[in-house]
């Protein structure tokens, strides 16, 4: 007969949702450069700088070295010491949460836990964001434009002394409003085709299930998100020329987006994108419920074969 399963102390489960994120980003480092790289194409200029994603790897590499490829990284890594630690220790706490008061987990009710997951972590690890787009974009400037941080604090350093306090929360609604469409989209999609897979007898409740469930996650989540990352990363990396910004906000990026490059523009990007929030989201769910797992069983001492929660 089965121990009856440990409830996680709500500190590890920030600890574990922050530890699959940054795990998940260390890998995926490139993919994120590649994505950034193509929303900024075609930005200014009468043609795009890249053609598609390998004519962006190939340039990249060729004119400014392989790692540049990992420019931004310190920037990567603390937005999911901040981002995600906040966005999946609030949405496994409050599942967890539900579960204990005997709430019927239906899929509108993860809709709205990964909702306010996704506010409070976007809140938290904008300024973090805000540093790693404009890293990442940097390489694409003439010499005489770039920024050329040397890492993410002195981004952020020199953003507050340059620029004031708030600049390190530009762009703070679209990212709001995308961390939203994601975090209800790839959390909830995750814990539901989970549950179905594991319900219905599929797979058991293993690694093939978790990567199951999580590609279809990534992939709903870059077909919903990509327009509203998009207005995010140009208002990001967006310059104040004559004391006006270039951008007036997220209505203004998608409307001069769809007016000057097409409807389609607000996919742009969408092999990279995908190819890095897919893999992303693979790892960072593998990462968090074989985190659990370790923690559970070496940590807890808890034999109860219980999962991660989500």
């Amino acid at each position: 007969m089965s121990k009856e399963p440990k409830q996680i102390p709500k500190s590890a489960r920030f600890l574990l949702g922050g530890s699959a994120g940054i795990s998940a980003t260390i890998i995926t480092q490139p993919l994120d450069m590649l994505k950034n790289r193509m929303q900024m194409s075609g930005l200014g200029k009468k043609e795009k700088q890249y053609k598609t994603s390998i004519h962006a790897l190939t340039d990249i590499v060729q004119k400014e070295g392989f790692l540049e490829l990992y420019n931004g990284l310190s920037a990567g890594v603390l937005r999911q010491a901040t981002y995600t630690t906040s966005r999946m220790g609030i949405y496994s706490y409050l599942l967890e949460s539900l579960k204990k008061n005997d709430y019927k987990l239906t899929f509108p009710l993860r809709v709205g836990c990964g909702l306010g997951a996704g506010v409070v972590g976007a809140f938290i690890g904008t300024p973090a964001d805000v540093a790693m787009i404009r890293m990442t974009s940097d390489g694409r400037l003439p010499p005489s434009e770039r920024r050329n941080y040397r890492h993410v604090f002195d981004a952020l350093i020199r953003i507050v002394r340059e620029e004031g306090v708030l600049a390190m929360w530009t762009g703070v609604l679209p990212t709001i409003g995308r961390a939203m469409v994601v975090n209800a989209v790839q959390l909830s999609t995750y814990s539901t085709v989970k549950e179905q897979l594991i319900k219905m007898k599929v797979v058991d409740d293993n690694i093939l299930c978790h990567f199951l469930a999580s590609m279809m996650s990534g992939f709903l989540s870059t077909v919903a998100s990509l327009p509203i990352d998009i207005a995010k990363t140009r208002m990001q990396n967006m310059k104040i020329v004559d004391g006006r910004s270039e951008y007036s906000g997220m209505v203004d990026v998608i409307g001069k987006v769809v007016a000057q490059e097409g409807v389609l523009a607000l996919w742009k990007g969408f092999t990279p994108y995908y190819a890095r929030l897919g893999p992303h989201t693979v790892l960072t769910f593998i990462f968090m419920e074989e985190y659990t797992r370790l923690y559970r069983v070496y940590v807890m001492k808890d034999t109860s074969g219980e999962g991660s929660g989500f």
